[in-house]
């Protein structure tokens, strides 16, 4: 934790009558969770100011919050924070430029320098607490309240499946447990991220039985437009099955490619072991060691991946053999 920045960053937020907190591109858990946890502690401790999420929304997300419609004169005298977004290219509202002042809270590999203030943690696996960190080290002036609680806790849950990724620690449990102080209740949320259509549990299906591998063991499956249309399910929906290929013992790196608008395809990438992101950074992506995303625009693409994360399989098991 870098108290240094953090009391930069919290004494900017004081000095900005509005704040516009913008999450990335097809957002996930965390991105919404941080956005929305961190919209809620500053409605509660300055209800003078004016505090706004900006960006797209996700249907199975939309228990946290709405996303606000804003006007562009908002922007003008605004302060903006960028959560959960490593580039500036993929913060959803692209007005964000039209700000006073950037703050960039981030916790993936350095890629994009950005911001007024940059705030980057990469040894927190989840941006949702990084927030907690700014939140806890001024605990006397913030207030938590249950709504907060609860997007935080969102974003930490999903983006260390369900605190099974690598980067949990002591100090992600001693975050968690402020939550839990302030009155969270997980119930709610289990619920709501449990909850699958029928639909979606037999495309589940349809994955398990038609994935395929790579010669060293990288699984993948590939969702076009046309399947998903046939089986009733929505890019959101196909695209939460990204883990089911990851229990199988000899693939060391899954992916799921989806085709999405115009046919354009783009991968999310996970690993149990292999350095994945450097892969992900040659194909206009990005991400974590163990958790990447790459834009590929065209399915000849998709293959020239595939075989970059074949021979990253490939070298990973002959490390493991030696």
């Amino acid at each position: 934790m870098d108290t240094v920045k953090l009391t930069e960053i919290h004494e900017t937020i004081k000095r900005f009558k509005t704040v516009i907190i913008a999450p990335h591109a097809r957002p996930d858990g965390d991105c919404m969770g941080s956005a929305f946890g961190l919209k809620y502690i500053l409605q509660a401790t300055y209800p003078d100011k004016s505090v706004y999420v900006v960006g797209e929304e996700t249907e199975y997300l939309k228990f946290l919050g709405t996303v606000d419609k804003i006007e562009d004169d908002v922007f003008k005298e605004a302060l903006v924070i960028a959560v959960d977004t490593a580039t500036k290219d993929r913060i959803a509202d692209q007005r964000y430029a039209m700000g006073k002042y950037l703050i960039k809270m981030d916790h993936h590999i350095l890629v994009d320098s950005y911001g007024d203030i940059e705030y980057v943690d990469t040894g927190r696996p989840a941006a949702a607490l990084i927030i907690l960190d700014l939140y806890q080290a001024f605990i006397n002036e913030y207030v938590m309240t249950v709504k907060s609680a609860q997007a935080l806790y969102t974003g930490t849950l999903t983006d260390t499946g369900r605190f099974k990724y690598s980067g949990v620690n002591g100090d992600t449990f001693r975050s968690v447990a402020l939550l839990f102080d302030a009155g969270l209740q997980t119930h709610p949320i289990y619920q709501v991220l449990d909850t699958k259509t029928e639909a979606l549990t037999r495309f589940k299906g349809y994955v398990l039985l038609n994935y395929e591998k790579t010669s060293h063991g990288v699984a993948y499956i590939k969702i076009t437009e046309a399947l998903r249309k046939k089986h009733d399910v929505s890019m959101e929906e196909a695209s939460s099955l990204v883990n089911e290929l990851s229990v199988f013992e000899d693939c060391p790196i899954w992916v799921l490619l989806s085709e999405y608008e115009e046919n354009i395809v783009r991968a999310r990438i996970r690993s149990k072991g292999p350095a994945i992101n450097e892969v992900a950074n040659a194909f206009d992506g990005g991400g974590h060691a163990m958790a990447s995303g790459a834009n590929l625009g065209t399915w000849e693409n998709a293959e020239r991946l595939l075989e970059a994360l074949d021979q990253t399989a490939k070298n990973y098991t002959m490390e493991k053999d030696e």
